[in-house]
């Protein structure tokens, strides 16, 4: 396979480029986020190792950066943050897998090969649908029944989380954590707030409402 491995300690570069070139692999490495992001956006890899604590960019900001360009490739981050509240960070920043320094070589040449082993990722959706209402991730443009929808940008995430997780019910804290990137209630009427000015925009001029409530759970949308 065809590896990027991001690492600024020199050492543990060496180590893991080594290993893994014994095995075959082929190995780019690199010391900081900012030029990783640049060469994962310019070449096609296989799998990517990234530290999480990098100069330039650190590691959860690459592969943020990288999936908001829909680049889809395995990462793994090997990093000595271990807390179950960074595991989970690296994971909802677009992480495939997540390993812990100290750790055994033979161990993450098995992840990378379990990674590299996924089929690849079907191509990310530009267009969003719900019914007659269309949401152009590309152009940033909402229709409903051919007619443009104007949304203010809170709005617009705020929909397109409900459009992506179409059919399933979404929770408050759900929402916060999505568009707000709010991790902890702050007993905030926010979600409810526009939630109500989207249905005014979505819902109300239309026939069928197509965001529902989910009494004592959260919010729907659906066909």
């Amino acid at each position: 396979m065809k590896l990027l491995v991001v690492e600024d300690d020199p050492t543990t570069a060496q180590f893991i480029a080594r290993g893994l070139g014994e095995e075959g692999h082929s190995v780019d490495c690199l010391d900081n986020g900012r030029d990783a992001l640049a060469r994962a956006l310019a070449t096609a890899y296989d799998v990517m190792v990234v530290d999480r604590m990098l100069p330039e960019l650190d590691g959860l900001s690459l592969v943020r950066a990288l999936r908001a360009a829909h680049v889809t490739t395995p990462a793994i981050f090997l990093t000595s943050m271990s807390g179950v509240d960074d595991r989970i960070d690296g994971l909802r920043a677009g992480g495939d897998d997540y390993l812990v320094k100290p750790f055994a070589f033979g161990e993450l040449s098995a992840r990378i090969e379990a990674l590299g082993r996924r089929p690849p990722m079907q191509e990310t959706e530009t267009v969003l649908k719900a019914a007659d209402l269309e949401m152009d991730l590309v152009r940033r443009t909402v229709t409903r029944a051919g007619r443009k929808i104007d949304l203010l940008p809170r709005e617009f995430a705020l929909l397109e989380h409900l459009l992506r997780h179409k059919g399933r019910v979404q929770t408050r804290t759900m929402l916060l954590e999505s568009v707000w990137d709010i991790n902890f209630d702050p007993q905030t009427n926010v979600v409810e707030t526009h939630i109500s000015r989207l249905r005014a925009k979505v819902d109300r001029p239309f026939d069928k409402e197509l965001i529902t409530t989910v009494r004592g759970a959260g919010y729907r949308i659906g066909d």
